[in-house]
């Protein structure tokens, strides 16, 4: 089977964040069947709740629809590098494949930071790409931080 992204719907997710005053950051998590499982973006300010990153609320949607803690199998597109909590979450889920698009060197948790899924407490380590529409990604965060100042 040929390699398709599914950033673009991520992308949407996080345009959606941005239009709602949430940082714009978006994420889907694909089934191993290829069906979107679940989709979200940022809604912490929305929900008054720290943890409602997009990832952690698509991994929550998931879950809750397979009734399992595991989404072994299953692959998730995030517009920006996951935190250390979201980084763990993954973990925690067995999440196959992580593909994200801009780097985050000052909160990442992946390739920055706390290196979650590299470190020896983490129970998986699922694969990682980067740089997935990075640029688009990129530019979005950049553009709603410059119209906050």
């Amino acid at each position: 089977m040929a390699f398709k992204s599914h950033m673009d719907k991520a992308l949407e997710q996080a345009r959606a964040a941005a239009d709602r005053g949430e940082v714009p950051v978006g994420a889907v998590l694909i089934a191993p069947d290829g069906q979107v499982a679940a989709l979200a973006g940022n809604r912490t300010r929305e929900l008054n709740d720290p943890t409602a990153h997009a990832e952690i609320l698509t991994i929550r949607e998931a879950c809750a629809a397979r009734g399992s803690e595991r989404l072994a199998g299953f692959d998730l597109y995030v517009t920006l590098e996951p935190c250390a909590m979201c980084a763990a979450a993954i973990a925690a889920a067995r999440i196959r494949r992580v593909y994200y698009g801009a780097a985050d060197p000052k909160s990442g948790g992946v390739a920055h930071g706390a290196c979650v899924f590299s470190h020896p407490q983490a129970h998986h380590e699922p694969e990682v790409y980067d740089g997935i529409a990075e640029a688009e990604a990129a530019a979005l965060l950049k553009d709603f931080f410059a119209a906050k100042r």
